[in-house]
């Protein structure tokens, strides 16, 4: 396997590298992005009916006992109710931009990964046909097939290793982005109602 590696040059390690930064990445999203579903299904119908009900301190509890960054709006709206409504929006809206920017911490990253893993896998293909027409060069332009096919398979190693990591990086990227704006989209939507009532 390290002799196969090996053989698709110098550009194999910064692919392999991505790659292990791309599963570190998407361990570490899994994780925080599972830890972000709340537990309750329905917190905020359960909150709403204890807050008609005027019983906003159990409300607060069962929000700051439950996980995610839904109840945590939630906890923040009845902590905040008795503010005039325009601080209300804007601590609010402060809590709501910090709470997206945890939900897209390195997304970043896993995006330029799976742009740049096939940019480089094509430059070391690019520069393996490169050596290949300067053996045949070397040798004159005697060379039998069986050589000039050798040189191009090494050459594709790298273009073969640079998708095998683009691909499931950026599935993995759309996968998380599209979780994390659901929930920011659910985050507004409480953020509103809990400012209503």
């Amino acid at each position: 396997m390290f002799n196969f590696f090996s053989k698709g040059g110098l550009l194999m390690w910064p692919i392999l590298l991505c790659s292990v930064i791309s599963i570190t990445i998407i361990a570490e999203r899994f994780w925080r992005l599972r830890q972000a579903r709340t537990k309750i299904p329905n917190i905020f119908s359960q909150v709403k009916s204890l807050l008609k009900e005027d019983k906003a301190n159990e409300a607060l509890k069962l929000c700051e006992e439950t996980s995610g960054p839904v109840a945590h709006i939630l906890a923040i709206g009845i902590r905040i109710r008795k503010k005039g409504m325009e601080e209300k929006e804007k601590i609010i809206i402060r809590a709501g931009s910090r709470l997206a920017r945890q939900l897209d911490k390195n997304l970043r990253g896993l995006s330029t990964i799976g742009n740049i893993t096939p940019l480089l896998g094509l430059l070391g293909t690019v520069t393996g046909m490169i050596r290949a027409f300067i053996k045949i060069q070397e040798l004159g332009g005697r060379v039998d097939a069986s050589v000039l096919a050798g040189g191009i398979w090494e050459a594709l190693i790298t273009t073969a290793f640079g998708l095998s990591v683009a691909i499931p990086t950026l599935v993995a990227y759309h996968y998380f982005e599209s979780r994390a704006d659901n929930i920011v989209s659910q985050m507004k939507d409480i953020a509103s109602e809990i400012l209503e009532i």
